[in-house]
């Protein structure tokens, strides 16, 4: 039989707590969601501000009556199924915070203390995700320009949070593609995805704009090692462009074969005055 999920009481009402969603959700009322990320990380729990009639964190307009509400961490009110989420064992999360349990350590030692930078794998080569120069830098290729993340920001997705480029393996450099002239497929070019700069190094984006360095990283992980994914030409609306440039140029093409040139002056017969 599965557990019951524990709840917890805020002021008059009970909240279950949800491990796996990482949410407090009101009993009787489960629409009514509080997130644990929109709480204040404190390092001993979580704290928030609670609208006594709304029942959850007070919209900026709200002019409701609030108090200030403290939780444990996560792997206190629910010990057995935050271990099971991260697979570790009860002795193994016992004396840890919910930042010991869900951010891999090791990673954040290295990203922290031993200064080592994230790497990304694009098509077989190392680059160094490297916020502090705005690049993607090649490993052991100092003539290559690299990926500069100024220059990729239209190939940006903000509903996949993804980079889909152009890329010459070659050169291992972002390769930019004429879209009101491309007629062919470039035959020494491919077509990439890989994370963004904050998902690929998300501490390096913390200390860049001077957040705190844990900022974020319980949602999003600490990871060292990505790897670039294959993408398509449709991907990046290449097939598509190429379709209409050609037709613009047929269209063209018969326009100025149907252009009828103007006919010549009949001359005038008769003798000159």
């Amino acid at each position: 039989m599965e557990r019951a999920l524990p709840t917890i009481r805020i002021e008059d009402t009970d909240f279950i707590v949800d491990v796996n969603k990482m949410e407090l959700r009101q009993k009787g009322n489960e629409q009514n969601t509080i997130p644990v990320s929109d709480m204040r990380d404190i390092g001993t729990g979580y704290v928030f501000e609670y609208d006594l009639q709304e029942k959850n964190i007070p919209s900026v307009w709200s002019n409701n009556e609030t108090t200030t509400v403290r939780i444990a961490n996560m792997v206190e009110l629910d010990p057995a199924r935050m271990a099971e989420k991260h697979r570790m064992t009860l002795d193994e999360i016992k004396g840890k915070d919910d930042f010991d349990v869900m951010v891999d350590q090791q990673a954040f030692d290295m990203r922290v203390n031993k200064g080592m930078l994230p790497t990304v794998d694009i098509a077989g080569h190392t680059f160094y995700v490297d916020l502090r120069m705005d690049m993607l830098r090649p490993k052991d290729d100092f003539l290559s320009r690299g990926i500069v993340f100024s220059d990729i920001e239209n190939y940006f997705d903000d509903t996949t949070g993804t980079y889909t480029i152009p890329y010459d393996p070659k050169t291992k450099e972002f390769s930019e593609i004429d879209y009101e002239s491309i007629t062919k497929i470039p035959k020494d070019l491919i077509v990439v995805s890989f994370p963004s700069e904050l998902k690929m190094d998300a501490i390096g984006w913390n200390r860049l704009h001077g957040y705190d360095l844990k900022d974020g990283l319980k949602e999003l992980g600490v990871q060292m090692n990505f790897k670039a994914k294959p993408a398509s030409w449709e991907d990046i609306y290449v097939p598509q462009k190429i379709k209409e440039n050609l037709e613009q140029i047929q269209k063209e093409k018969a326009e100025k074969k149907n252009i009828v040139k103007p006919q010549d002056k009949p001359k005038q017969k008769g003798r000159k005055m």
